[in-house]
């Protein structure tokens, strides 16, 4: 593997394990969210990246 390509992908995998933990934490900490936890659950760890976005744009309810 060149040394050019994991500097890049390095910070990009470091940036999604955190948008996704951070994610992961908000939906277990939320009383309730718009639909079921177990499927924003999977939404945020199978879809990498657009999934934890898709949870802090559409799947958080203001309380």
């Amino acid at each position: 593997m060149d040394g050019v390509n994991f500097a890049i992908i390095a910070p990009l995998a470091f940036i999604n394990v955190i948008l996704a933990v951070i994610a992961l934490v908000d939906l277990f900490k939320r009383p309730s969210v718009n639909g079921p936890k177990w499927v924003w659950a999977l939404v945020i760890i199978v879809i990498n990246l657009i999934g934890p976005i898709l949870y802090f744009v559409f799947g958080r309810r203001d309380n």
